[in-house]
């Protein structure tokens, strides 16, 4: 049985303007991605590896092209429908974290549920899961400067696989953590893919978590220039 496809991608550009300075960010970008997979955008600052992820998460539209999210074409949808397939069937992980401040870890996690409209009890039930999962049982009470960077950083895991979404985009996740830390953090992320089916896409420029991808896809000058394992990508 062929898996589902959760991103396509196709001939996707994204040009911005300024004035009379132009920047093509990506250049005709296509892919696809299928469930449960653990893929990385790789590549230089500058890339376009950011960009696609906005375009993938609808934070973005782009200038040209198709992207469809678990089957649905995203240029067929308003604001509001796009802000509502954000919430129900992505989850995101940001470099800075993007915690609410006065909120505890658990209402942090629960975030996304709120807005869901979930009943209290399945609410409680799904964040006491999520952060059992990420190694925080026991600190669902703390706020975020009661955390460690990496502490915060599970978390915003934790807030993106809450709602179960089909798809968790994670912008250079560990791009603020020292390298024991985020070597811990990318453990998780391979815990979360391999026993709970989580699909992930990541950007990242290092090198020692390119290789722990399953399928690497390298931007230079917003073109997809590689797409394969790991261990099949040039090296520079």
């Amino acid at each position: 049985m062929a898996s589902k496809t959760i991103v396509r991608c196709e001939q996707v550009t994204k040009t911005y303007a300024s004035g009379a300075l132009t920047v093509q960010a990506l250049r005709g970008a296509s892919f696809s991605l299928e469930a449960g997979a653990f893929a990385t955008l790789a590549g230089p600052s500058g890339s376009g590896k950011s960009t696609l992820l906005n375009l993938i998460g609808g934070l973005d539209r782009p200038t040209s092209g198709l992207v469809e999210i678990d089957g649905v074409d995203t240029r067929a949808l308003d604001g509001t429908a796009l802000s509502k397939l954000r919430r129900e069937r992505i989850g995101f992980v940001f470099q800075a974290y993007n915690l609410i401040p006065v909120l505890t870890a658990a209402e942090n996690a629960e975030y996304v549920l709120l807005l869901q409209g979930r009943p209290e009890a399945e609410r409680q039930a799904r964040v006491r899961e999520v952060l059992k999962s990420v190694g925080l049982e026991g600190l669902e009470e703390r706020t975020p400067r009661e955390l460690s960077g990496g502490q915060q950083q599970r978390v915003a895991i934790a807030r993106a696989i809450a709602a179960r979404p089909a798809l968790v985009l994670a912008d250079e996740p560990t791009a603020n953590l020292d390298s024991k830390t985020a070597a811990s953090l990318m453990e998780l992320m391979e815990t979360l893919n391999r026993e709970h089916g989580v699909t992930f896409l990541f950007s990242t420029h290092d090198p020692a978590l390119i290789k722990r991808a399953r399928r690497v896809l390298m931007l230079h000058d917003g073109e997809i220039t590689h797409d394969g394992p790991p261990e099949t990508v040039p090296h520079s």
